[in-house]
């Protein structure tokens, strides 16, 4: 189920709900001083995302380097 942001429309307070579609219409429904409003989804990262990857896999990332420097444009792989 996706969470809902929603605005009463005297106060401006902005809120958000967890519920299902069809319970956002029937809450719609029952409060028609509160309107939905569209927001950015928050978006949680892991720690593991800015970590580098371990020892093996920037090894085999430095041998495609090499193996691919031979070419006409030198290779842009990031080998951390």
């Amino acid at each position: 189920m996706p969470t809902y942001m929603f605005r009463k429309k005297g106060t401006e307070e902005v809120f958000e709900k967890f519920m299902s579609l069809s319970a956002r219409e029937q809450y719609l429904i029952d409060n028609p001083d509160i309107e939905t409003t569209i927001g950015a989804p928050s978006v949680v990262r892991e720690l593991t995302s800015k970590m580098k990857p371990d020892n093996g896999f920037r090894d085999l990332l430095k041998d495609i380097k090499k193996k691919n420097n031979k070419v006409f444009t030198p290779s842009t792989i990031n080998t951390f």
